[in-house]
């Protein structure tokens, strides 16, 4: 059933991405393989992606918190490609009849043509000055300080990102992790979905600098206590 529904929705990518034009990618995301998730996928040069890619940070995140469920969409918020181009997201969440997760449909909009001719008509009729105090963009460095979802083609890709986010958030060196701070790390890492996706054990090890059985125990630990504080 779910596959007849996600094959109707792979011709409406199609159909959007020949519709709405070159700046608009649209993607089809496939729930049950976080690993090679997308499905099908229109004017993938916008991010970079092909069928096959995981799912994104966001993606992971909405599944493991359970956020879709009192959602049907969520619209106009920020993306970043690989190039560091600000991208125009928007997702709708494919549900069955008993409202669980099906898939994903998303399109990202790159405006970077728009904004360039923008500018350059704003520079015709004033200098800089016009166009600095109209500017309606933030800095790539600001938008990449809030929830912003990226674009992986590898899970090494998903886990550095979100992982590099952390680490930079709490203002941790990888070589200096305690042991508790590490347990820190795989929790949000946990929470946000990462270990969801196969070889996501391996890739944290590896950019944690530890073994795989640590991560396996620091998991079990945090489950562990989870249904310990559930009792």
């Amino acid at each position: 059933m779910n596959q007849n529904i996600l094959k109707q929705y792979s011709i409406l990518v199609e159909f959007l991405g020949k519709a709405l034009g070159p700046d608009y990618e649209v993607v089809l995301h496939d729930v049950s393989d976080y690993t090679n998730s997308i499905v099908a996928i229109a004017n993938g040069h916008v991010s970079g992606r092909t069928i096959g890619a995981p799912m994104t940070n966001l993606g992971l995140t909405v599944i493991s918190d359970k956020s879709y469920k009192d959602i049907d969409y969520k619209i106009n918020y920020n993306g970043i490609s690989k190039d560091q181009r600000l991208l125009r997201s928007s997702t709708l969440f494919i549900k069955d009849e008993n409202e669980e997760l099906v898939g994903m449909l998303c399109i990202n909009f790159d405006d970077k043509r728009y904004v360039d001719l923008s500018n350059q008509i704003l520079k015709l009729c004033h200098p800089d000055e016009l166009i600095e105090k109209n500017s309606t963009y933030e800095s790539i460095n600001s938008i990449l300080d809030d929830e912003t979802e990226s674009f992986p083609d590898s899970i090494a890709e998903v886990t550095n990102t979100v992982l590099n986010k952390i680490l930079s958030k709490n203002n941790i060196p990888i070589e200096r992790l305690t042991q508790d701070e590490r347990l820190k790390v795989v929790d949000i890492l946990n929470q946000k979905g990462i270990f969801m996706l196969k070889g996501a054990v391996s890739e944290v090890a590896k950019q944690l600098r530890c073994s795989e059985p640590s991560i396996y125990r620091y998991l079990n630990k945090l489950n562990k206590d989870k249904e310990n504080s559930q009792e």
